[in-house]
């Protein structure tokens, strides 16, 4: 985390401020963040829960504690160097013209770490073709989490309907922002293989991922009645 922290706090962003969510990790992730909170001056900032409580619920808590500090925009990304950091300004510049810019390794000039196996690089593809053709998406990665938000996208999004809490939790708020109307850009990046940490992907999270997409339509009817997809 001092790594990514000090690489993020680096960008010529000067109003980027941090927010790390710790789900009360035995890795001791709290209480680096609580050192580098005062090491920074504050520019890093710790949202505390008293236990693993699910990925969706970690970004829906940490997008309303960042709004409530009057965060006029909010990145999400992973933090152990899988996401470059140094597209963020490229993020930033985009939002200038839509609501939610996305780092995206499925359009062209995107990419996944050519080290990966063919099986695992296919596997990834077949879960952005499935949420995509399930759902009529538009957007071309559906499952990266790598994306930022204007403040009135966030705010406008019903969090309190979002009951993923696996990675599926990336398609289903894909999904809700495009049936609300907001705009996207997406932004090629170069996806590599993480530098820290392990995957937390489980047999469990791609079933309720695979089972959920369908259970998506039915449950934001309302919406698709007052925007439907085409």
């Amino acid at each position: 985390m001092p790594k990514i922290s000090a690489a993020l706090l680096a960008l010529p962003l000067p109003d980027l401020n941090l927010l790390v969510v710790d789900d009360n990790s035995p890795d001791g992730t709290g209480h680096i963040a609580e050192a580098l909170k005062r090491d920074t001056g504050g520019r890093v900032q710790v949202l505390h829960r008293s236990g693993k409580m699910g990925l969706g619920s970690a970004y829906i808590q940490g997008f309303g504690t960042a709004l409530s500090r009057g965060a006029e925009a909010v990145c999400q990304m992973d933090a152990d160097f899988s996401h470059p950091v140094d597209k963020i300004p490229e993020l930033v510049q985009a939002l200038t013209k839509v609501d939610i810019a996305i780092g995206s390794r499925y359009i062209k000039g995107g990419s996944l770490d050519e080290r990966w196996p063919f099986w695992r690089k296919g596997l990834s593809a077949f879960g952005n073709f499935y949420a995509r053709t399930i759902l009529g998406l538009g957007i071309r990665d559906t499952t990266g989490g790598f994306r930022l938000y204007r403040r009135e996208a966030l705010q406008g999004m019903p969090f309190e309907r979002v009951k993923s809490n696996g990675y599926v939790f990336q398609v289903e708020t894909a999904y809700l922002a495009t049936l609300l109307g907001y705009h996207f850009k997406e932004i090629p990046i170069y996806f590599a293989e993480r530098r820290l940490g392990t995957s937390k992907m489980s047999l469990r999270i791609q079933l309720e991922a695979a089972y959920r997409v369908w259970l998506l339509p039915g449950i934001y009817a309302d919406l698709r009645k007052k925007r439907p997809l085409v």
